[in-house]
């Protein structure tokens, strides 16, 4: 089954392909899904400035004809490279372990933000987000030119019966173990490869950009003010319960001073000059678990392990407070004494990016999602509103305004719900979700209860009934503060609408958002998404795949309590009614209004073979496994209006085992930015260029099954290119080659 243009129009609840307010909305109109999808057609924008390159997977806008596909894919062979179209060309701007300032150039960079200061200069920031347990612990002797005792400390992590490691709770240990002398070195030196970072930047004749070395280039880490008293600050309710000195559970007794950033995924930029990275995966270091003051759980909570994915529990030795991580931070890149803000009034969740909406006379509202399996979407509205949008004192309105969280309703309608203690208790019912699993704020322990039946949810409304309820503090800041503390659970219990991993959020010049659902699957541990909101081409749940969904506000108003929505694009195979893209992630609009995205999916997945859609005992392969099928991860353009609209063009993939990331145009839209994280993930240091033959049982855009036969590389050698050479994350400037936007 593959996806007619009216259908298509059907699927986006629009005519024409439109993706303006008026007849996308229409009061009760049905949405997205279930429809019929049939054979494709796809328009080629007259705005596509390249033509889209060969990935493995036949698309419907890939300029090959149906007939002559399977001869075209029979054969596919993946390169470990950044491949663009021709005409493109990329040059690596920083990779880690450069040197920055003080420091050095960090791990896994994320999001990326440039701040021009002039023609052609101005500052780059790089968000660096985690460790990649296999590539990292190969290349760090390599590379940063130090030892660390990887295999000691390996060797120590206690092993279960089923030979799962268990970890090792360093911060148990007496200083003078010699064992937590080793996890402590470690865990610096990984969190000092997270953070952000700022360098200058300027372009040169031939369209390059390089490093402009200057005062303001520094590091953001992991352990900023651990040594250097480069402490982050804090604002808003939840600084007043890191200041308190009797509290439920752990206090790191620092008050409102944080040590470092980490987890920090992807961001934002405001008009006024500043950045906002985003602490997503907090909880695979610290403890994410609270109290009902919003204190933390002791650090012995989350204990500190190498796995085969990535190396965790560094904030285990250190004794890192866990209610101090998971925001977003703003760092103005042109101050070099600027190491960093939190602003809790916009939350404490798996944050995985923030879409800013700033015009004069308006308030400000912040978008961000928060990145698990069940997670949701949030918006902060400032209570002042914006003078000048240039102003950097603008900073000052993320210090007061009101955290909410999105309820989606199936009819394309949805409203916003407050974070506050007269909020009602309302959950959604475990039956509705999928997976069948809702976490609940658990009481008077603490922590989460992982919640399966309808009727238990109807108990806990009986016995809380508002979010006040739930959260305590000796007046109302510090309640509030302990509900921002504990936003996930707490949005659950005031019925927020559970998600499919939202992770980035990106504004459009009308005003209206664009939103990216990377996965609808549910987790044991998170839950899942409501089944009547996430659905795929057939209407089943469970959808791996992902969305990018188009949310407007009711009047255009940033501060608006109602909006409607809709899914836009969908992710899946073209012949059963996909785009042809996996895992949506980032998203970058350009001033066309064109959407550029990058997906994510998990490295393990990168081209495992599918010489088969049927399992050895006859079942169909799961949607997760069928990943393979993708190829790497890759970036996309997407036009938003006109007979194309929601129709994917492929522009690029990555190296072996990484995820593009944190698009960002310069102002003439001549370089695209981007940073490329972890490649070799999975394979580490590939040996000898070597590479491997597998088997895949692909499909043309109109459902015609055929093997496919492809070569990919074991491991990575990018961005040197050259054998044995270790895998370094960088970040990297596109343009073309004569010059001219990209857009």
């Amino acid at each position: 089954m593959t996806l007619k243009r009216r259908h298509f129009l059907m699927f986006l609840g629009a005519g024409a392909g439109s993706a303006a307010l008026g007849p996308l909305y229409r009061p009760n109109q049905p949405f997205s899904m279930p429809f019929t999808p049939e054979a494709a057609t796809a328009a080629t924008p007259g705005a596509l400035t390249f033509s889209p390159i060969k990935g493995p997977m036949p698309l419907a806008t890939d300029g090959v004809s149906q007939e002559k596909q399977t001869e075209t894919y029979t054969n596919y062979e993946v390169k470990d490279d950044l491949v663009l179209p021709e005409g493109f060309t990329y040059n690596v701007i920083a990779a880690w372990g450069d040197k920055v300032g003080d420091s050095r150039f960090g791990y896994n960079n994320d999001y990326v933000s440039v701040i021009e200061t002039g023609n052609g200069q101005g500052y780059l920031w790089a968000n660096f987000e985690y460790i990649s347990s296999v590539s990292w612990t190969q290349s760090f002797q390599q590379v940063i030119g130090k030892s660390l005792p990887f295999d000691e400390v390996k060797a120590a992590i206690p092993k279960d019966e089923k030979g799962e490691l268990q970890g090792i709770d360093a911060f148990a240990l007496p200083d003078s173990n010699p064992l937590k002398q080793k996890i402590r070195q470690i865990s610096i030196e990984a969190l000092r490869d997270q953070g952000g970072g700022v360098i200058g930047v300027q372009k040169n004749r031939d369209g390059s950009w390089t490093r402009k070395p200057g005062v303001a280039d520094r590091r953001i880490t992991g352990i900023s003010g651990l040594e250097d008293n480069r402490y982050l600050r804090t604002t808003g309710p939840s600084a007043a319960v890191f200041r308190k000195a009797q509290v439920q559970g752990y206090t790191d007794r620092l008050g409102d001073r944080i040590i470092g950033s980490f987890g920090n995924c992807s961001g934002g930029t405001t008009p006024w000059g500043t950045v906002l990275s985003a602490e997503e995966n907090f909880q695979s270091q610290v403890a994410e678990p609270v109290h009902a003051d919003g204190s933390s759980f002791p650090p012995s909570t989350r204990k500190f392990n190498i796995d085969a994915e990535e190396v965790g529990g560094q904030g285990n030795v250190l004794g890192l407070a866990g209610n101090k991580y998971g925001w977003i931070v703003e760092v103005d890149p042109a101050n070099p004494r600027d190491y960093g803000t939190k602003h809790t009034w916009l939350g404490r969740f798996r944050h995985e990016a923030v879409g800013i909406r700033a015009e004069t006379g308006k308030r400000v509202a912040f978008y961000s999602g928060c990145d698990r399996r069940g997670g949701h979407l949030y918006k902060f509205v400032s209570q002042e509103a914006v003078r000048n949008v240039a102003d950097k004192s603008n900073s000052r309105l993320l210090e007061r305004g009101m955290l909410y969280v999105a309820k989606f309703n199936a009819n394309g309608t949805g409203r916003w719900i407050p974070l506050q203690a007269t909020t009602p208790v309302d959950p959604t019912l475990p039956s509705t979700i999928e997976g069948g699993m809702i976490t609940l704020p658990k009481r008077p322990d603490g922590g989460f209860d992982k919640v399966k039946e309808d009727g238990k949810v109807q108990e806990f409304k009986q016995q809380f009934k508002t979010l006040g309820d739930l959260y305590s503090g000796n007046n109302a800041q510090e309640v509030q503060g302990a509900i921002l503390i504990d936003a996930h659970y707490a949005a659950n219990a005031a019925g927020a609408t559970c998600t499919a991993r939202p992770e980035d959020t990106d504004l459009a010049a009308d005003g209206s958002l664009y939103i990216t659902f990377t996965s609808g699957a549910a987790s044991s541990s998170d839950g899942g998404p409501e089944k009547a909101i996430f659905k795929g081409p057939d209407g089943s749940t469970a959808y791996e795949y992902g969305f990018i969904t188009h949310l407007i506000e009711e009047g255009n108003d940033p501060a608006a309590m109602n909006f409607r929505w809709r899914h836009f694009s969908l992710g899946g195979e073209p012949a059963e009614g996909g785009m042809g893209f996996a895992n949506p992630d980032n998203l970058l609009l350009d001033k066309a209004g064109n959407i550029w995205m990058v997906t994510d999916m998990s490295s393990d997945k990168h081209n495992r073979a599918v010489p088969s859609r049927v399992d050895k005992e006859g079942k169909p392969v799961s949607q997760s496994n069928l990943r393979g099928l993708f190829g790497n991860n890759s970036i996309w353009f997407i036009p938003t209006s006109g007979a194309s609209a929601g129709q994917a063009y492929l522009f690029g993939y990555g190296p072996t085992d990484s995820e593009t990331t944190g698009p960002f145009f310069s102002r003439d839209e001549q370089t695209l930015f981007l940073a490329v994280q972890h490649p070799g993930e999975v394979g580490g240091i590939r040996k000898d260029m070597a590479d491997e033959t597998r088997q895949y049982a692909m499909r043309t855009v109109d459902g015609k099954e055929f093997m496919q036969t492809r070569k990919v590389p074991i491991g990575s050698n990018w961005p040197a290119k050259q054998a044995n050479l270790p895998p370094r994350p960088a970040v990297v400037a596109i343009r073309k080659t004569n010059g001219g936007k990209l857009t």
